[in-house]
């Protein structure tokens, strides 16, 4: 099976991509095939709103996102990591977000093609980890509606400077059998 982690954060190596490369990890011990995509990394440009692909289910924008469409179509499950800023995922995340239009129909019927397991991750400064439960809450939804089968989200908080996350044995514990779990 194949697990496919996809990265939100601007910063090379911080904690949120150590979140998601240990839910990946967790996922690769039991024998998975797991990639790593860094959004920072990649050209990807905004939607352009003219929503032609709810018809043809191809974005016009010809960018990088095309390997995330295969990515997504060919793995089995999906871990979406992003840090909190402003009570929102990253620009990077977002702009993500938006691309995956093409997924969903005009009848809202899916172009996924079988189910998609989906597992989030976030990273913030704030040490409450109930904080933007809301806001986490509502991606789950939105996610949901695309049709991917939202497993849960993973919250590290009080991760402020770049290796923050390394404290946090438990949570990067977690990581590693959530990935496990995810492709169980």
């Amino acid at each position: 099976m194949k697990i496919i982690g996809i990265e939100g954060s601007p910063r090379k190596n911080g904690n949120t991509e150590k979140l998601v490369r240990s839910i990946l990890q967790g996922a690769m011990d039991d024998g998975h095939e797991g990639k790593f995509c860094k959004l920072a990394d990649m050209r990807i440009s905004p939607c352009l709103g003219c929503i032609g692909c709810r018809e043809t289910g191809d974005c016009v924008v010809k960018d990088d996102m095309t390997q995330i469409y295969e990515g997504i179509q060919a793995a089995d499950a999906i871990v979406i990591g992003s840090p909190v800023y402003m009570w929102q995922v990253s620009a990077q995340t977002k702009m993500f977000l938006d691309r995956l239009v093409p997924f969903i129909k005009p009848d809202f019927s899916t172009r996924l093609q079988g189910e998609k397991r989906l597992l989030l991750g976030f990273t913030q400064g704030n040490p409450d980890p109930q904080s933007f439960k809301p806001y986490f809450d509502y991606l789950e939804k939105m996610l949901a509606f695309l049709h991917f089968r939202v497993a849960g989200t993973l919250v590290a908080s009080g991760t402020m400077e770049k290796d923050d996350i390394l404290r946090q044995i438990d949570v990067l514990d977690r990581a590693k059998e959530m990935g496990r779990s995810l492709m169980a």
